[in-house]
């Protein structure tokens, strides 16, 4: 491919590249990079691109790819920026209280109002929440999987309806 027609081409699918981005990003600012990494990508290993094949598919791809790539170099960076800490945290004066109130209040709302959903979707519902995988519910209650799946999406529809604060 000519050297022009090759950028001409690659830089007329910027402004398509750019909504992608965005889906990818969620951010203005990081859909732009992410669009100037992929066009300097495509543009400096041109050598890489058969000719014949969908360039507009092929500069996709390399946006994908360099997104992965980027998620996954912050998500280390995150990890070791959340495991270092409030330096707060080694001042032996710093004290923490916990105060459960609320969460108990909830827990304690939930309950009752697992507690007034029918018996026919209370029990497999806490079946599950206790750990119990579908299959399992299924040959103790002596059900169809799909009774039992059904009556849990129900049960937790249910709960919503009446504990949706939470």
């Amino acid at each position: 491919m000519v050297q022009n027609y090759y950028e001409d081409t690659v830089t007329k699918y910027a402004y398509s590249l750019y909504p992608f981005a965005l889906s990818l990003t969620r951010h203005s600012d990081d859909a732009k990079d992410l669009v100037q990494d992929t066009l300097l990508k495509a543009l400096t290993n041109q050598h890489k691109f058969k000719d014949g094949t969908n360039l507009k598919a092929w500069i996709y791809t390399i946006m994908k790819y360099t997104f992965i790539n980027n998620y996954r170099r912050n998500k280390t960076k995150r990890i070791i920026i959340e495991n270092t800490g409030n330096l707060n945290d080694t001042d032996p004066g710093f004290v923490e209280v916990c105060n459960n109130g609320e969460s108990d209040l909830a827990f304690q709302n939930l309950n009752l109002a697992a507690e007034s959903i029918a018996k026919e979707f209370r029990e497999p519902f806490m079946m599950f929440y206790e750990g119990f995988k579908y299959n399992e519910i299924a040959s103790k209650l002596s059900l169809p999987l799909g009774t039992i799946k059904s009556r849990i999406f129900l049960a937790r529809s249910e709960l919503r309806k009446k504990v949706n604060r939470y």
